[in-house]
């Protein structure tokens, strides 16, 4: 996953880290429809979360799936 996310295509998509358990619950960010999160536009919480979701694929997130938002074409 790259992170910098094309001007066209951002806010369209979003890149969703769902847990491998109920001890914590999904997470989902702003990206292109390739899975590129742009990590200037989010603010330091975000970047933080999406960081942690990263590191722990595996281990308390499933592999992430990038998913349109509703009326964007694909």
């Amino acid at each position: 996953m790259d992170t910098a996310a094309s001007p066209a295509s951002a806010n369209r998509h979003h890149l969703c880290f769902r847990p491998l358990a109920a001890v914590t619950g999904p997470l989902s960010f702003r990206c292109d429809a390739a899975g590129n999160v742009d990590l200037d536009a989010l603010d330091r919480r975000e970047r933080l979360e999406y960081l942690y979701a990263r590191a722990l694929v595996g281990r308390d997130f499933v592999r992430p799936c990038v998913v349109a938002l509703a009326g964007s074409a694909q």
